[in-house]
């Protein structure tokens, strides 16, 4: 649904508007008490703001260590689909969190993509059909000094062909 929503909105938006906005409004992501603030044309740079008010505190009035995940799930992914304009199947794989400290104040996390390794990463993935890599990403505080925990991610990647064989392999 949210793709389809995004190929129509194309016609009268940037890519980088309807990221920030459809993120924001679906229930799902709202529900994580994570914000898109920004977004760059380039679809390269994204910055998520998990605000802690009483949707998310816990016990100790930390920020509820799932609403952390949940607020940096499927950035990654999202962002590699589009920078790739949909032409491969991507997913979350698996993704591991540790935490340093509590977050007792508002959670900002950086999302960087560099264009130049993209080529490379196509070019690997048409050779092979498919391939795993990790993005590893640092929840800090509003002057990026203090580090509550490092989210590791693992995307996977592959070829449309490559993916049917593998599904048609799995059903046997």
């Amino acid at each position: 649904m949210y793709r389809q929503i995004n190929l129509f909105l194309q016609k009268f938006l940037k890519k980088s508007t309807i990221l920030r906005y459809l993120f924001n409004l679906s229930p799902m992501y709202r529900r994580s008490c994570g914000r898109i603030l920004s977004v760059s044309d380039d679809l390269t740079e994204l910055t998520v703001k998990i605000k802690l008010s009483w949707k998310n505190v816990n016990y100790n009035g930390s920020i509820f260590g799932g609403s952390l995940f949940a607020a940096t799930d499927p950035i990654f992914m999202i962002m590699y689909n589009e920078l790739l304009e949909n032409n491969y199947i991507l997913w979350d794989k698996s993704a591991g969190i540790d935490f340093k400290k509590p977050a007792k104040e508002d959670v900002y996390v950086d999302f960087k993509v560099e264009a130049s390794s993209l080529p490379d990463l196509i070019r690997e993935v048409n050779e092979k059909g498919f391939l795993t890599f990790h993005r590893t990403i640092e929840l800090k505080d509003k002057t990026r000094t203090k580090t509550f925990a490092t989210i590791d991610r693992e995307i996977y990647i592959a070829t449309f062909d490559s993916y049917r064989k593998h599904k048609e392999r799995s059903k046997m």
